[in-house]
């Protein structure tokens, strides 16, 4: 044999053996023989010996001193540029390259495909192609790879003709690769033609048939050729099963899984775990849940990656959030995906606990975009808006940039805190930051200026997007109306609706017939009933009950409402008994008052309301022996009256009022305020409504307690601490009195101020003497 044959097959057995370190002892030997110059095949396998270990300097310094080279050796080295992601630098060698053969040009595509510069390997192709030289069937399944990774279509397809012209067809892989990029391009058809037409076929091209089938939803077929296989590996199974969880029939995905645990040899890996794990949370199957899990601790496989998140998932969703937490404990928490995130945000949600989230939120190394959003979303979903808000602020200081959903939640906890001033901050980085249009956006900020008082507003944005023909738009804008008392504009905007062809559904409906109650539109709403239920086959909900029911009472038709409840089909709920309870004490029925209390405490005993209200409607008949049993009976069950209170956003503080407010720190200057303000109003023709006053005290006492009402007294602080002419906004927490109401006018009229005020049920807007509510509500 001759000496350089010995050393080069020693140099490959270090190769095989990953011996670094013997291969360099062979070369030392080598160099000191002086037997490099005997031999090209010798100094060849030097160079693959480096290139191999990624010892780049080395292999260049091997090929430099080379007194002769052939292609091997050329490609030996762009080789190892290529194949190790030192693509900037084989494209240089290429160039230099004195002559190329397949192999160089194949060694240029797989090193583009690999380093994901996947227009590149095609381009070089073409090149390939127009330079005459023929593509071997590795070329080939690296660039149907590449037109796959790129979705590139039409690319694929001519790549699929140079497959047929270089007689390629038949060659498994590349009829593999085909299939592959045909079924991640879309083309199921051509997909199943390539299929059908191969007359060998791997087990793998019966896998990409059902991982395309999957991932297309048609689970029907991925079953049928699953079915048809007469071999299947562990591959199989696993698209099958991921395809059942992907779609959304998980219990299909646990009876397959049960199915191959009795396959001879067949052993599940962490992707079959993976996916089953999803189902049961999905399911919430926590029992099967835990025998996965001890499956995994039996079979010593790594819960680590997605396995960990699968099972913290799958834990979180099916109530073992405090399993999921001690996984969270032992693993590390920055290592937590966004579905694992959002699952155990929600599995805390679920307890109330949104601590434990936050924590491991601010421990995580990565948060995108997502995470962010999840937090913020959890913290609105459970009436943390302050919280939110806060959240959000960091975000935006170092934070990435939230998108339409970010800001579609942090506008939801704006229109909670009817905070018409962050709400506009946040309308103005939506436009800069050009989501403003997004119809998520505007849908949230058409909610956020209705419940900030700013209906015109609303309505402007509403303009902007009025094109879109999605019903959660419209029926946005037609709730805005009715929470504002604009009955005939809900209406017209409903009609418009149904002529443009969108079609409402029973929120649409819950909107338009509470607009046509806080409007007095009786037999508008009676309409509206009725069509939704035979034109558009719409089941009534409790809450359209609830609204015919208002609708009735407030129209003082107390007797049709009493009908209506009698002829309903479920039991009224406790928004249904509270309304009809509500207009009894404004119509003065305290026979039927009682009837309603009854009701409401059946389906809520613990409502304190209906004492209150039911107490209120026996004061407001002049029952006050009546009145004060209830008083008693409340005091005696422990039950607490819910009390009043009215706020009022002023330089981004929110200052809150209750009924004889004294704990203010300007007290003294609001009630003198206060004092000043009623003698003027009284002046100019206000008569103090003293039948508000539901206690049986003297006039002059009732007329001292209707001054120092929470609204009153959060309006005269806002005109002291406010320039002139600017818009009053207050919040209360229960319905504005009659008395408050009919004083919100003279006040308005008095100071020309615009005064919003926000009660349990709309608003009311009062401008030069008026209110919009036409006194009605």
């Amino acid at each position: 044999m001759n000496p350089t044959d010995h050393w080069a097959s020693l140099l490959q057995r270090c190769v095989v053996a990953e011996s670094c370190i013997a291969g360099k002892s062979i070369h030392a030997y080598i160099a000191k023989a002086g037997l490099l110059h005997l031999g090209l095949y010798l100094a060849n396998n030097l160079v693959n010996f480096y290139s191999k270990f990624r010892l780049f300097p080395d292999a260049l310094k091997v090929f430099d001193e080379m007194p002769l080279k052939n292609i091997f050796s050329w490609n030996s080295v762009l080789s190892m540029h290529a194949k190790n992601g030192r693509i900037d630098a084989a494209f240089d060698f290429f160039d230099q390259m004195p002559e190329k053969d397949p192999v160089s040009w194949t060694s240029m595509i797989v090193g583009c495909n690999q380093a994901g510069q996947f227009k590149e390997a095609v381009l070089m192709l073409l090149a390939m192609v127009r330079d005459g030289c023929p593509p071997s069937q590795f070329t080939f399944t690296n660039i149907l790879s590449s037109c796959a990774a790129l979705e590139a279509h039409n690319v694929g397809r001519m790549v699929h003709s140079l497959v047929v012209k270089f007689g390629m067809s038949s060659c498994i892989p590349v009829a593999n690769s085909l299939l592959n990029m045909y079924g991640k391009c879309g083309d199921s058809l051509m997909a199943e033609v390539i299929f059908d037409r191969m007359t060998l076929r791997s087990v793998s091209s019966w896998n990409t048939m059902i991982s395309m089938y999957s991932k297309s939803g048609q689970m029907d077929l991925a079953k049928a050729l699953f079915e048809e296989m007469t071999q299947r590996s562990i591959v199989s199974w696993n698209a099958l099963i991921a395809g059942f969880n992907q779609n959304g029939l998980d219990h299909e995905a646990i009876g397959f899984f049960s199915r191959m645990l009795t396959e001879p040899g067949m052993i599940p890996d962490d992707f079959t775990l993976t996916s089953l794990l999803s189902a049961c949370a999905n399911l919430g199957m926590l029992k099967v849940g835990k025998q996965i899990h001890a499956y995994l601790l039996r079979s010593e496989i790594a819960m680590i990656g997605q396995v960990s998140n699968a099972l913290i998932s799958m834990y979180s969703k099916s109530g073992g959030v405090e399993n999921a937490q001690k996984l969270v404990a032992k693993s590390a928490s920055s290592e937590l995906d966004i579905i694992s995130f959002t699952a155990l945000l929600e599995g805390y949600l679920k307890l109330g606990h949104l601590q434990p989230a936050r924590q491991i939120f601010d421990l995580m190394k990565h948060r995108d975009v997502v995470l962010w959003t999840a937090m913020i979303v959890g913290y609105v979903q459970n009436g943390f808006n302050l919280e939110a808000m806060e959240l959000f602020y960091q975000m935006n200081s170092k934070g990435p940039e939230p998108n339409n959903y970010t800001l579609a939640a942090i506008l939801s906890a704006c229109s909670s805190l009817a905070s018409l001033e962050h709400g506009r901050q946040i309308h103005s980085k939506a436009i800069r930051s050009q989501e403003g249009l997004s119809v998520s956006v505007c849908n949230a900020l058409i909610t956020m200026y209705a419940k900030s008082g700013c209906i015109e507003l609303a309505r402007k944005v509403f303009n902007q997007i009025s094109w879109v023909r999605e019903p959660v738009s419209w029926t946005s804008m037609i709730i805005a109306f009715a929470q504002h008392g604009m009955g005939k504009e809900a209406v017209n905007l409903f009609d418009k609706m149904l002529g443009l062809g969108i079609v409402p559904d029973h929120i649409t409906y819950v909107g338009v017939i509470t607009a046509c109650t806080h409007s007095g539109l009786v037999e508008k709403g009676k309409a509206f009933f009725s069509m939704m239920q035979n034109a558009y086959k719409i089941r009534p909900t409790p809450s359209h009950y609830a609204c015919m029911i208002d609708l009735f009472a407030r129209s003082g038709n107390l007797d049709e409402a009493q009908e209506f409840i009698q002829s309903m089909p479920v039991e009224p709920d406790a928004i249904a008994w509270g309304s009809l309870l509500a207009a009894c004490r404004i119509h003065k029925d305290a026979d039927l008052a009682r009837i309603a209390a009854e009701g409401l405490l059946s389906v809520d005993p613990g409502n304190s309301g209906a004492y209150s209200a039911l107490a209120n409607a026996y004061s407001s008949c002049g029952r006050w022996k009546e009145a004060a049993e209830i008083w008693k009976m409340m005091r005696d069950k422990g039950v607490k009256k819910e009390k009043g209170f009215s706020w009022i956003h002023i330089k981004k503080k929110v200052h809150v009022f209750g009924v004889d407010d004294g704990l203010h720190p300007l007290r003294d200057a609001i009630y003198s305020m206060v004092a000043k303000i009623w003698e003027e109003i009284k002046k100019a023709g206000f008569v103090p409504d003293v039948d508000s006053v539901l206690h049986d005290v003297d006039d002059e006492l009732k007329e001292e307690m209707l001054s120092h009402h929470s609204e009153k007294l959060a309006v005269a602080f806002g005109l002291m601490s406010t320039p002139e002419y600017t818009v009053l906004r207050v919040m209360k927490n229960l319905r504005v009195c009659n008395d408050c109401h009919n004083a919100m006018k003279f006040i308005s009229r008095l100071t020309g101020r615009e005064i919003v005020v926000r009660d349990a049920t709309r608003f009311h807007h009062f401008r030069d003497g008026f209110c919009s509510c036409k006194d009605y509500w």
